[in-house]
């Protein structure tokens, strides 16, 4: 009997591609093909955002392209754009199903999917599900408690929930057993990791678990805040299994702009955070997440962003204009600026933060770093090039020597496309 194929179509962030790969392996379990290819299938779980309106328009563009590729096959919608917009308004896309992003959700979500006769297959043979094999997305807490200004996050993913350092270190076993190499650790909220509980867990708990429970050879642990930047953290990353790259959001560098956005630290104190990371974890690169023309900045204020962000220097900024979301704090305050002005700032500090990733990747030329090499990808004239990741997170491109799903050490050589030529030792670059 033919086995039917499912499209599992991801937009947004780490937490979302982690959601994605447990429905995938739950298809796979009872005898789906998956791909992460828009392609003609018999069904489709689109994953989607809300995170700014460009995220929100992509969600629905993406639910009516489906719907006229394939009119026959069942559509699923998932994830923040139903929670933001209304279920109806995904409904009225084209959606069979529109579910949540809790574990209950993806259950049903597989069972609305599930085609009688198919033959399950053996969990054992699920392990790699999704297509993310050499990295797994790993979600150890949803939801956040904090209601920046700007964020309809709350509202889409809900108040804060950790799950166990047990039902975590299960999910890594589970990707280890798939091939994985790598875990990445995400969450709405990372830092606000084990809040809920009774007593109250802090992410190091996580950590140490992780570390004490499973064997994956690499962990990565996603988005932070410097509020989570604590001695007990830091000190877990003498062991060599946890990456030695931080992502932690900033969002302004100006105190005033931070408070009229509702964040919970001064500029000095993520300065100081960013300090302390980089005296205990060596070659460290930390990245960041910027919003420009947030309400009510000033010139004045943004100069203050761009400097924190030079005098810190990230290795990557992800910069984002400032996007009205209802619903929020930041929609109802006054000093909403020009259309042309948030643009403005924010190719400044797209330029900046092109500056900064440019001598980052300068900075690394010549130096040996373990890579795990992922699926081959496409360089400039599409020729196609061995692909991974160091572990302070650098791209980096080799002649294709089928490295997949192994770690390196990689000599790493001049900027590459977006990120570094490099080599196994041994090879020239």
């Amino acid at each position: 009997m033919r086995r039917p194929l499912a499209s599992v179509l991801t937009l947004g962030c780490k937490l979302n591609l982690a959601d994605s790969e447990e429905v995938a392996r739950g298809l796979q379990g009872c005898g789906y093909r998956v791909t992460t290819s828009l392609c003609e299938a018999d069904a489709y779980v689109i994953n989607t955002c809300a995170v700014t309106h460009v995220a929100d328009r992509k969600s629905r563009k993406l639910v009516r392209s489906v719907r006229r590729l394939a009119p026959g096959a069942r559509v699923v919608v998932t994830g923040c754009f139903p929670r933001a917009a209304g279920e109806a308004a995904a409904a009225d896309l084209g959606a069979d199903l529109v579910a949540g992003t809790s574990d209950q959700d993806k259950a049903r979500i597989v069972s609305f999917l599930a085609e009688p006769g198919i033959e399950p297959v053996p969990s054992e043979a699920t392990a790699a599900a999704g297509t993310h094999i050499a990295r797994a997305f790993i979600k150890a807490q949803e939801g956040c408690n904090d209601v920046c200004a700007f964020c309809i996050v709350p509202r889409t993913r809900g108040r804060e929930r950790s799950r166990t350092v047990e039902r975590v270190a299960e999910e890594v076993r589970r990707a280890t057993a798939g091939g994985a190499r790598e875990a990445v650790i995400t969450g709405t909220q990372l830092g606000a990791w084990g809040r809920d509980f009774d007593p109250p867990q802090t992410p190091a708990a996580l950590i140490a678990g992780l570390l004490e429970a499973t064997d994956v050879p690499r962990i990565r642990f996603s988005s932070l805040q410097p509020q989570d930047i604590t001695p007990e953290l830091l000190a877990l990353w003498r062991d060599p299994r946890l990456m030695p790259h931080f992502h932690l959001a900033l969002q302004a560098g100006s105190d005033a702009t931070l408070a009229a956005m509702r964040r919970r630290y001064t500029a000095a104190e993520f300065v100081r955070a960013a300090e302390r990371i980089r005296a205990a974890v060596d070659g460290v690169a930390i990245t960041t997440d910027v919003i420009a023309g947030f309400p009510g900045e000033t010139e004045a204020q943004f100069a203050e962003t761009l400097a924190l962000c030079e005098a810190v220097g990230f290795a990557r900024i992800h910069a984002f204009p400032y996007s009205l979301r209802s619903r929020t704090a930041a929609a109802l305050m006054p000093g909403h600026l020009p259309a042309e002005v948030v643009k403005e700032r924010t190719a400044r500090l797209l330029a900046l933060g092109d500056d900064l990733w440019a001598r980052f990747r300068e900075s690394q030329a010549g130096t040996l770093r373990p890579v795990l090499w992922e699926a081959p990808r496409s360089g400039p004239g599409g020729a196609r090039h061995a692909f991974g990741h160091t572990d302070n997170y650098l791209p980096v491109y080799a002649e294709d020597a089928g490295l997949d799903g192994r770690v390196t050490q990689g000599q790493l050589g001049p900027v590459y496309h977006d990120g570094v030529w490099g080599s196994v030792p041994g090879e020239a670059i």
